[in-house]
């Protein structure tokens, strides 16, 4: 049994105010390309479609459209797609129902009445168990294990067990995603490989860009990472896998097929930082014929020179490639000088909502302890979860 395991796609992404329509639709292509040539009888897409909970039309369309390419490449193919959380659990709760006509099925929400309901068999092939998106607090008790354990009960002829789950796995290499600490990554708490139990062949997972197969799983559970980076601090090759599982009980085989991006994510310098000075002479002097989006990462002792920005965007008037940010990166003696308390605006976007909180009453004078940092958190959850809906 083969299956094409994607996730993280992210449609509608706006890097640095540039539309990415036309390297998306070209990501898109590829995978429909991969899908003729390998003829997988399961495509998982675990979660993140949209990059945001109220994609435009065009966007939509976008997805629509590659779903129905991609049931042409392989119409025997079945497609399981569920929510992640940035998508809107309803909105692909929705059409449900005339998806089906194209062997689509769309997983939005938990129905915590039904949980079954998250179990599809592919008759002769395997079981697959879709679970989208949760926040831990709606989240039925031992979901993962209960379903599992149905599963069981239902597996007459000993078929592989395939599980989806949108989530941050604990141990995982979470290199690129912003809002990061030691327990949640991306706005999602970490959970562990045990919280997923037992009795599952192949765990597809999503939320995590950087593809890799989870340590400690021994091989059967694994992030496909994004077929597309999402942010320069993604330097790693972008990919679908390609899953073979030869039966029940048996260590999948695994192969990453790489996804060409036509305008890469390029930082100069490609390591570490440089004076502007030096930056920007790199900057001009990259090929005038070369599409890609830029960074320039600079190091500071205090603030960028005046108009930095504005040579920057003088520098590729006359090329293909597309200046987007400069990543000012502090000396670090500058931490401990009576400044420190400034920060870029770079500084600023990168820091989590908890994190500027707790800048700010550090700052003040106050002290914010364990359980108003829960309050917060429970605040910016909240929020989250009503956009998604």
């Amino acid at each position: 049994m083969k299956l094409l395991h994607t996730s993280d796609w992210h449609l509608g992404h706006v890097l640095y105010n540039y539309d990415r329509h036309t390297e998306q639709d070209h990501m898109l292509a590829q995978i429909i390309d991969i899908v003729r040539d390998e003829r997988p009888d399961i495509f998982l897409l675990c979660g993140d479609i949209y990059h945001t909970a109220q994609p435009s039309a065009t966007v939509q369309r976008l997805f629509a459209d590659t779903m129905v390419e991609i049931h042409s490449a392989c119409p025997e193919m079945q497609i399981f797609v569920t929510a992640g959380n940035h998508d809107s659990a309803s909105r692909h709760d929705i059409f449900t129902t005339p998806w089906r006509a194209l062997n689509v099925t769309t997983i939005g929400n938990i129905d915590s009445s039904n949980p079954e309901s998250l179990i599809h068999e592919v008759s002769g092939k395997c079981f697959v168990i879709a679970v989208p998106y949760c926040h831990e607090r709606t989240m039925p008790e031992n979901l993962f294990q209960t379903l599992l354990d149905r599963v069981n009960e239902m597996n007459q002829e000993n078929l592989p067990v395939v599980m989806m789950a949108h989530t941050t796995v604990s141990g995982c290499d979470f290199k690129g995603h912003e809002e990061m600490s030691e327990t949640m990554i991306g706005g999602i708490d970490s959970v562990t490989l045990n919280d997923f139990g037992t009795g599952y062949d192949y765990l597809a997972l999503g939320h995590i860009h950087h593809a890799q197969t989870i340590r400690g799983s021994r091989g059967r559970a694994r992030y496909s990472g994004s077929p597309l980076a999402v942010s320069f601090d993604e330097e790693y090759p972008h990919s679908v896998s390609i899953v073979e599982i030869p039966g029940k009980e048996t260590k999948p085989e695994i192969r990453e097929v790489q996804i060409n991006n036509i305008f890469p994510l390029i930082s100069l310098p490609a390591e570490g930082c440089s004076q502007f000075e030096e930056a920007l002479e790199s900057l001009k002097t990259f090929p005038d014929d070369m599409e890609a989006y830029i960074r320039l990462n600079v190091e500071i002792s205090d603030f960028l020179p005046h108009l930095a920005r504005e040579e920057a965007l003088a520098a590729v008037r006359e090329k293909k490639c597309r200046f987007c940010h400069i990543n000012a990166v502090r000396k670090n003696d500058f931490d401990n000088s009576a400044n420190s308390n400034y920060i870029s605006i770079g500084e600023f976007k990168k820091m989590s909502p908890t994190g500027i909180a707790e800048k700010f009453a550090t700052e003040k004078g106050f002290v914010i302890d364990k359980d108003l940092k829960e309050l917060l958190k429970e605040i910016i959850e909240s929020v989250n979860e009503e956009e998604r809906e």
